[in-house]
C-alpha cells in the first residue's frame, strides 16, 4: 500500500510543477534564512569563545581543587610530563599548555600597577594563543630568556618601552617573596581592551624562579578543536584526574557566558519572528494547494480511496516537496557559508567599537557544524507539520458530492 501511495505522491507533485516549486521555494527560503542566521550567530560565539579561551582561561583547565576559589600561588598542580601524559594520545585534544598565573605589582621608574603575570612555554603559547602575532614592537620570548613581554596599555601606563626594565613584586609559593627585575623584550597589542592593560608574559622557567614553584604550575590548559566536543571532553578529563578540579570556560568566564546567553536568547526571539513570517506563507501555500485540488480529492474518494489513505498520500506529497525544498535550500546556503567561513564579515565603525568594548573581536565568521543544519531542518519540518494540520482536516471533513461540484463545503 505504502509503495503505491509513494509512487502516486511522486507523480502528483510533478503534475503541477509551478505549485510544487512554489511550495519548495517557501520551504527552502525558511531553511536558508534560518541556517544563515544561526550559523553566523553561533560562528560569532565560537570565534569569541575561542579567542577568549586562548588569551585567558583556555577551554578547559586542570587545577588544584582550591585554586579556582583562592587564586593562590600556594594551590598548584604538578608541571611534569608524567602528570599530563594520559591526555597526550586523545585525538580530541589539539593543545595542552602549562601555565603559571598569578598577580604581582609591576613597576617602572615612576609608576606601578597591579598586573596579571603569565608564565608560559613560549613555543607552546605561540602555537596555542598566537601571542607572537600580537607583537607590536620588539621580539618574542625564548624559553631560556629572563625577560618579559608587556601589554601596550600597561607599558604606556608605566611609561616604559623596549629595553627598559620592569620590577615585578608579589608573593611566591608558601609565603616566599617574589621579586625580580626584568628587561622588556617586546610589547603586545590585543584586540580586546583590559587584556593588554594589565598583562605580563614571561617564560615558564623564569616564572618558576620568580614564584619559587619548584616545577609546579597553577594550571594545565586543555583545548579542543571543536566546541561541540567540550562536554564529552570535560567528563573524560575529570574522570582522568579525579583528585583535581577540571573547569570549562563557562565556569571560568561567567561574564562572557552570560553575555552570550543573553544574546542567544535575543537571537532565538528573532528566529521565532522569522519562522512566524515564513510559516504563514507556507501555510497559505499548502492551504491553496489543498483547496484547488478538492475536485480531484472528491474523485479519489468517490472511486473508493479511503480518507485515511488520501491523508497519507497528501502527507507523502508534502514530505517529497519538503525534501526538495531542503535540497534546494542546502545547495544555495552551503556555498555562502563556505565563503563566509573563509572570508568572515568584519564589522567596522561604531558597531565594531561597541563589540570591542563588550570584550569581543568584531568578526562574524560562519560556523559549519552538523547541529546547526539539523536544528533548522527539524524546525522547518515541524512547522510544515503544523501547517498541514488544517489542510488535512479539510480533506478529512470533505463532503464528496460537494467536492465534485467544486464548492469546497466542509461537512
Amino acid at each position: 500500500m505504502f509503495t503505491t501511495l509513494l509512487k502516486m505522491a511522486w507523480r502528483n507533485i510533478w503534475r503541477q510543477r509551478r505549485r510544487t516549486l512554489l511550495t519548495a521555494a517557501a520551504i527552502s527560503l525558511a531553511l536558508i534564512l534560518s541556517i544563515l542566521a544561526r550559523s553566523l550567530q553561533e560562528g560569532s560565539y565560537a570565534h569569541n569563545i575561542d579567542n577568549g579561551a586562548r588569551f585567558s582561561s583556555g577551554l578547559l583547565q586542570i587545577q588544584h581543587p582550591k585554586f579556582g576559589d583562592s587564586g593562590s600561588i600556594d594551590d598548584l598542580v604538578p608541571g611534569s610530563e608524567e602528570f599530563i601524559a594520559p591526555l597526550r594520545e586523545d585525538e580530541r585534544i589539539n593543545h595542552i599548555v602549562p601555565r603559571i598565573e598569578s598577580f604581582a605589582l609591576a613597576a617602572g621608574a615612576e609608576r606601578s600597577r597591579g598586573a596579571r603575570v603569565m608564565g608560559v612555554r613560549p613555543e607552546l603559547e605561540d602555537a596555542y594563543a598566537r601571542v607572537g602575532q600580537k607583537l607590536s614592537a620588539g621580539e618574542y620570548l625564548l624559553a631560556d630568556d629572563n625577560a618579559v613581554l608587556l601589554g601596550v596599555g600597561l607599558a604606556r601606563y608605566l611609561n616604559v618601552g623596549i629595553g627598559d626594565e620592569v620590577v615585578l613584586y608579589g608573593q611566591g609559593y608558601r609565603g616566599q617573596t617574589a621579586a625580580g627585575l626584568y628587561p622588556i623584550k617586546g610589547l603586545l597589542s590585543f584586540p580586546m581592551p583590559g587584556i593588554d592593560d594589565r598583562l605580563v608574559y614571561m617564560p615558564l622557567a623564569a616564572a618558576e624562579q620568580l614564584f619559587s614553584t619548584d616545577g609546579q604550575v597553577t594550571n594545565w590548559v586543555v583545548h579542543t578543536h571543536t566546541l561541540s566536543l567540550l562536554p564529552e571532553l570535560l567528563t573524560q578529563v575529570g574522570a582522568t584526574y579525579p583528585q583535581y578540579r577540571v573547569r570549562d570556560w563557562e565556569d571560568m568566564l561567567p561574564e562572557m557566558a552570560q553575555q552570550i546567553s543573553m544574546d542567544r536568547a535575543g537571537g532565538y526571539f528573532m528566529m521565532v519572528l522569522l519562522y512566524g513570517v515564513v510559516g504563514f506563507g507556507l501555510f497559505a501555500t499548502l492551504l491553496m494547494m489543498t483547496l484547488e485540488r478538492q475536485r480531484e480529492f472528491g474523485v479519489m474518494l468517490a472511486t473508493g480511496l479511503l480518507r485515511s489513505r488520501l491523508m497519507i498520500l497528501i502527507a507523502f506529497e508534502s514530505l517529497f516537496i519538503a525534501t526538495l525544498g531542503f535540497v534546494m535550500g542546502l545547495l544555495v546556503v552551503l556555498p555562502v557559508l563556505l565563503w563566509l567561513q573563509a572570508y568572515p564579515i568584519r564589522m567596522t565603525g561604531e558597531m565594531a567599537q561597541m563589540v570591542v568594548e563588550m570584550g569581543f573581536e568584531p568578526v562574524i565568521p560562519a560556523l559549519l557544524e552538523a547541529f546547526v543544519f539539523a536544528e533548522q531542518v527539524q524546525t522547518t519540518l515541524f512547522i510544515l507539520m503544523l501547517c498541514l494540520i488544517y489542510p488535512l482536516y479539510r480533506v478529512y471533513a470533505l463532503t464528496v458530492v460537494v467536492a465534485l461540484q467544486g464548492k469546497g463545503h466542509v461537512g
